[in-house]
This record gives structure tokens, C-alpha cells and sequence, in this order.
């Protein structure tokens, strides 16, 4: 009799508090509800992001001992493909005496989850709820824009402490860019259970409150027709708003499906994934050699110089001598005695290697950040590392090498040390389309039309604009774009360029706007290795074309 009343009395009175919370613990829930993250769609209101019902396994800290996870932990990670280590850590983050469940899978199997249900009775500690999830409908399109999601890492739970274990944040794209409106709050719900863990009734809820959706200004049927056409090589697509730097397509190829990250990520489709070159990478905002797109800049510069005249002539050959070295003629033979227009038409590069040489670096470079080339442009998306227009200054400083009047040369047909990105090959052709001012290029139909995003004029004076008009008109109407005048489309504006690669195929591009009449967008198509702009991404142009101009594309 005395063991057990002295036994009452320890359990009781010394032990009683700590036995009362225990069992209270025991008795109430704290349930997180995940809130669903907001919707992603397009200027016309299509979906490009959205979620859907999955399964999610939880555990919850309390019901067992660290101990007795580790033993659990093995068994899972052999049905839910996770490392036991991965289990653990996030037990071990949440705190083993947490009260509050710790999600360690969303998306569950069919198979997981029959092989969870049939061995409930092994995990006394593990909840399976069902959750919304993030989904990609149309799987690898606008991957690079749209970006994808992930757990939250230590770094980011510690700057968010009211994230709960298990939170899901944007990692890349436009998924991370507006993750603090798309993400939303979540909610919980304060419930009784009994012995075996049923629940007997809601004591309290706290809603979760859904995150807001997001209007894009990308075109989802443009978009698809430009990685259609793109067909998964190696390049880019860039389509904008003339007039308010609206980006209407941002395509990258190879490409890749966001859907595989929102859960973790199998070494299976890791290595699926790897099969391409560099997926991950956005190329849209990479620089490349324009080629003889560049040629829109030495004109500008050429003639706002003062050195030349909208009505200057300058007389070709096969080539030019330059220190000793051959500078040859595009086509291997000259045009004569020939003006800006059919300088582009023809796309001369004795024309412009001796206009280059007359107008200088500097007044080339100057006008290529006038018209948006080098400026920082990447949309906010991380990864891009922008266009460069070199100087003797800056190759002095980079290279330790004096610059040579071959430099010069080479610089003025788009080859050499100049780099530009097809989002900044875009804003260079607005600049002429619209009349002279450099569009700011947005993701958000919320900045179209916003002080934030209003064009900035540039100085180009209307006979530089008319001139380079006219040669874009010529290139389409005769030279080597023509393929765009075939009577399928309006009249449109453009400028095909083909640019070295060391040790490898040229790399194809165009640049180009339309209608002549009345200009709307700027095309730009990179396509790496793909040889001759007019092969290879002038076709790409043309299919984006197609698709616009068809009745209500515009609208």
C-alpha cells in the first residue's frame, strides 16, 4: 500500500503538471492548412500556373522518440523514396517535442499511399492529408520565366520565422520574383482527438488566406508558336511590345518541366534532366555575338555622329585590307557604290566595316546603350549576365591589350568582343520601330503604361530613324529576310544576322518589327549553331507572325 500511494503522490503532486500538458497535448491539435498558392496567367487570362489535389505525408515530433524515429525514418524513406537522413533533419529542425507536424512529402503515389495505409498501424506518428499542390498544365512551357518552387531552406526559414516547417517558396523565375503575393498565409485548425488519434471535434480555426494571383503580359498562344518553332535547340525567342517594352514571349531552349520540382527531385529525373545542355540556363537573357544585327547600331552611331549623312554612299568590294589582313565582303563579291538601305538589304560588310572604322568604338558603343544594349535589362530574373559593347578603354582594362583598328572592324558587323542578349536585341529594334525611345521590358501587365515603365527617348533624329527603316523594309522586301514577304503577313521590318562561333556552327539571328504600317512588335530569334539567320530564324519569325496577325491576336 505504501509503494503505490507513494507512487500516486509522485505521479500527482510532484509530476502532475508535466503529466496535465502531456496529456493535453495529447487531447488537442494545432493542425497547419497549407494556403493555396495564387494562380500565374497570361495577358488574355489563360492559365499557365495553377495548383491541384495531392497528397501530403506529415509526422508529427511527439509521438515518438528520437530514438524510435530513426528506426521509423528507415522504413519510410524505403516507401516514399526519401533518405532517412532527410526525414530526420527535418524532425530534428522542427524539434523532437514539437506539437506541430512536420511535412516531409507532398505528392504521394498511389502505391506509397496504399503501402502507408496497409502499415498504419507501424507509424503511430504519420498523417496523411490531403493538400493542394503547385502544377505547371502546360509542363515545359515558359519554364525559364515562370521559374519553379521548393522548400524553404534553414537560411529562409531563419529570416521568416512564422514560415512552418515544410513551406513552400518560389525558388527561381517568376515564382520566386512575386513569391511574397503569390505564396499566401497559412492557416491552422485547433482540434480534439482521442486515443487513436481520430479526431472528435474543432475546437478553433484559423483560416489560411490564398495567395493573390498574377497577370502576366505573355501570350500563351505566342509563346507556344515560338518554342514549337524553336523546337527545343539551343537558342531564344524574344517578342515584345513596341511601344510599352511588354514582354509578350521569353523563350529558351532546351527547355524543362517546372512540375518535376515540386516535389523532390529523383535521381532519375535529375539525370533526365542533365541528357540536355544546360536546361536550366535562360538564354533569352544571355549575350551572344549579334552578327550583322548589329548593324542597326553602327548606323545610329554613324549618322548621329555626323560622320555620315542619311543620304551617304560608300563604295563596296570583295574585301578590305586592314594591317595586313583581308576583311572580307559578305557574299565574297561588292554591290558598288551603295547607301544605308541597301547596305542592309544586302547586308554589306565592307560598307559597314569602313562606316565602323570612320564613326569609332566609342560613338558605336555609346549609341548601343542608348538603345539598350549593356544596360542591366534581365527582368528581374536571376542567371543573365547582359550584352557588351567594348571600348579601347574597357578592352585595356579587361584584357591588358591595346585596341587595334581591326577591333574596330570586326566591332562594327556585331563580331569581335560584342555581346547582346536577345531581350536587348529586342529593345534595340523597338527603339527604331516606335520612333526613338527605349522601352523598359516588364513582366507585369500591373507596370504596362506606369511611370515606372514609360519609354525614354533616346536623341535619334527622324533621318537616322526613316533610313534604318527603310533599309529593315529593303531586307525583308529584297534581301535576306525575304521569305517574310511571301504575302502570308503584312509587310513587316527586319535584319538577319550570322555570326561566328569558334569551332563550331555560326550561330543564326534576326531581329525584326511589324506591321511597316502601323508597328506593334519586335521579334528577336537567336539559334545557336543554326548557320544562316535566313535558314534557320527567320522561319521562327515567321510562324510568330502568323499567329499574331491572325483576327484578335492583338487584342
Amino acid at each position: 500500500m505504501s509503494v503505490c500511494i507513494a507512487r500516486l503522490v509522485q505521479l500527482q503532486l510532484i509530476e502532475g503538471e508535466y503529466h496535465r500538458k502531456r496529456a493535453e497535448n495529447n487531447r488537442v491539435r494545432l493542425v497547419p492548412i497549407t494556403a493555396e498558392r495564387g494562380n500565374i496567367i497570361d495577358r488574355k487570362g489563360k492559365l499557365i500556373a495553377t495548383n491541384r489535389l495531392s497528397r501530403s505525408v506529415y509526422l508529427w515530433p511527439k509521438e515518438e522518440s528520437p530514438a524510435q524515429w530513426q528506426v521509423t525514418a528507415v522504413e519510410l524513406s524505403r516507401i516514399l523514396n526519401i533518405k532517412s537522413d532527410e526525414i530526420l533533419e527535418k524532425l530534428g529542425q522542427a524539434d523532437y517535442t514539437s506539437a506541430m507536424p512536420v511535412r516531409i512529402s507532398q505528392n504521394l503515389t498511389p502505391e506509397a499511399f496504399i503501402a502507408l495505409e496497409e502499415r498504419s498501424a507501424q507509424f503511430p506518428g504519420l498523417e496523411i492529408r490531403i493538400e493542394s499542390n503547385r502544377y505547371y498544365p502546360h509542363e515545359n512551357l515558359a519554364a525559364h520565366l515562370l521559374g519553379y518552387i521548393g522548400e524553404a531552406t534553414a537560411t529562409e526559414m531563419k529570416a521568416h520565422p512564422e514560415f512552418p516547417v515544410g513551406m513552400i517558396v518560389g525558388k527561381a523565375g517568376i515564382e520566386r520574383i512575386a513569391d511574397p503575393k503569390l505564396r499566401g498565409i497559412w492557416g491552422s485548425r485547433l482540434i480534439e482527438v482521442d486515443a487513436r488519434r481520430r479526431e472528435l471535434r474543432e475546437l478553433g480555426i484559423s483560416s489560411p488566406t490564398a495567395g493573390s494571383d498574377l497577370q502576366l503580359t505573355l501570350d500563351l498562344d505566342l509563346q507556344k508558336t515560338a518554342e514549337k518553332a524553336l523546337a527545343n535547340r539551343r537558342g531564344a525567342v524574344v517578342v515584345m511590345d513596341i511601344k510599352t517594352g511588354a514582354v509578350l514571349v521569353l523563350a529558351s531552349g532546351p527547355t524543362f518541366d517546372p512540375n518535376i520540382f515540386t516535389d523532390k527531385v529523383t535521381k532519375a529525373e535529375w539525370q533526365s534532366l542533365q541528357q540536355t545542355e544546360n536546361p536550366l540556363l535562360n538564354r533569352a537573357l544571355q549575350g551572344y555575338p549579334p552578327g550583322s544585327t548589329f548593324k542597326i547600331v553602327t548606323a545610329a552611331a554613324a549618322m548621329q555622329s555626323g560622320k555620315f549623312s542619311p543620304n551617304s554612299k560608300v563604295a563596296t568590294s570583295g574585301y578590305i585590307t586592314v594591317g595586313g589582313v583581308r576583311f572580307r565582303e559578305h557574299g565574297g563579291s561588292g554591290y558598288g557604290v551603295i547607301g544605308f538601305p541597301d547596305a542592309f538589304a544586302y547586308s554589306s560588310n565592307t560598307f559597314f566595316y569602313q562606316v565602323g572604322m570612320a564613326t569609332g568604338p566609342e560613338e558605336i558603343s555609346k549609341w548601343g546603350h542608348r538603345l539598350g544594349i549593356g544596360e542591366g535589362n534581365n527582368l528581374g530574373l536571376t542567371g543573365g549576365k547582359g550584352g557588351s559593347i567594348p571600348t579601347p578603354d574597357r578592352k585595356k582594362q579587361l584584357y591588358g591589350q591595346p585596341w587595334y583598328v581591326g577591333d574596330s572592324v570586326t566591332m562594327a558587323i556585331g563580331q569581335g568582343l560584342v555581346l547582346v542578349t536577345p531581350l536587348e536585341m529586342a529593345m534595340m529594334v523597338s527603339a527604331i520601330a516606335n520612333g526613338g525611345f527605349r522601352v523598359k521590358p516588364h513582366l507585369f501587365t500591373s507596370h504596362t503604361n506606369t511611370p515606372e515603365t514609360k519609354p525614354v527617348p533616346i536623341g535619334l533624329a527622324r533621318g537616322t530613324i526613316d533610313t534604318i527603316r527603310a533599309g529593315l523594309i529593303a531586307v525583308v522586301k529584297k534581301g535576306t529576310a525575304k521569305r517574310l514577304n511571301d504575302g502570308s503577313i503584312p509587310l513587316t521590318a527586319g535584319k538577319t544576322g550570322t555570326a561566328e562561333v569558334p569551332g563550331g556552327a555560326d550561330n543564326a539571328l534576326f531581329v525584326g518589327y511589324g506591321p511597316v504600317d502601323n508597328p506593334q512588335i519586335a521579334v528577336a530569334v537567336v539559334v545557336e549553331n543554326g548557320g544562316f539567320g535566313a535558314v534557320s530564324a527567320v522561319p521562327i519569325a515567321h510562324e510568330i507572325y502568323k499567329v499574331y496577325f491572325k483576327k484578335g491576336a492583338r487584342d
